[in-house]
């Protein structure tokens, strides 16, 4: 999948994800060891971006889980198609195998395991669903298979690539993170930033993309409810660049905000903080 560290950085680099050493490193030693990659930090740091970016740049299939609180195995692993096995029934009466492949319906994990193609399984913001979601988990991860009672056990045709994103609201259980390597993202330096927007929005100057990073970098450090994620920087600087703006001033601070704060209790403190005009 991928030959080094250093491939894994180029690569990225070609899908416009900018890595470092840590994120390329961790990247290549999942696909070299075989192993779910765990990727925790705050909301807004580029973990799901990262999982895309692994998927682009390999030409796999990406294949998404996005948990929440009641997520059961119905909606992640598989169910049945009622509906169709009714009518099986009316027809043909209840002899009939209606507990075989053709009522089956496959959710995000069963058909990662059953892909013929390379697959990148984004499980994404594990910790928002219930515990009883790791339990599924725990033989996917382990033996990259998974157990259906009416049709026995079905193991990974191809071993997907996994990537597991948590913004730590709750702390994951140490059976799956035992299974899996771990991934740390926090926000990047104002300086990784500035070189990520200027590779997403490569026609904004220099001076701009550094002026802006060392902005949202002085919000981040404010006491918000909803730190700027770095998407939200990217589209900071493409409102810039609509509205023709070549300084990031504090009057075009104030006037932009709601592209980057998105509680009006943020927006106040930040006008306060940073002693910004109203807008």
């Amino acid at each position: 999948m991928f030959d080094s560290p250093a491939d894994v950085t180029e690569r990225l680099a070609a899908v416009d994800y900018l890595s470092d050493d840590a994120i390329s490193t961790s990247v290549f030693l999942a696909a070299a060891l075989g192993k779910p990659l765990l990727v925790e930090g705050p909301a807004g740091v580029g973990k799901t971006q990262l999982a895309k970016a692994v998927a682009l740049a390999t030409g796999a299939r990406l294949i998404r889980l996005q948990c929440y609180e009641g997520l059961d195995e119905a909606r992640a692993l598989y169910e049945w198609n009622y509906k169709k096995q009714l009518l099986r029934i009316q027809a043909a009466g209840v002899d009939d195998d209606i507990f075989s492949e053709e009522f089956l319906l496959e959710r995000p994990l069963l058909k990662a395991i059953r892909s013929a193609s390379p697959t990148v399984l984004l499980i994404d913001e594990t910790d928002k669903a219930d515990v009883e979601v790791e339990g599924l988990l725990l033989e996917l991860l382990s033996d990259f298979q998974v157990t259906i009672p009416e049709l026995g056990t079905i193991a990974a045709t191809r071993r997907p690539y996994v990537v597991l994103t948590s913004n730590a609201t709750r702390e994951l259980s140490e059976a799956l993170k035992r299974r899996c390597l771990y991934l740390h993202l926090e926000y990047p330096t104002p300086e990784r930033e500035r070189d990520i927007v200027l590779t997403q929005v490569p026609t904004i100057r220099a001076e701009l993309a550094e002026q802006l990073a060392r902005t949202v970098a002085t919000l981040r450090a404010l006491e918000l409810k909803k730190a700027p994620s770095v998407a939200e920087t990217v589209d900071w600087a493409n409102t810039l660049l609509a509205l023709g703006r070549a300084e990031l001033d504090e009057a075009t601070v104030a006037g932009t905000l709601g592209v980057v704060l998105k509680h009006a209790s943020d927006q106040a403190r930040a006008v306060k903080e940073l002693g910004l005009p109203d807008a």
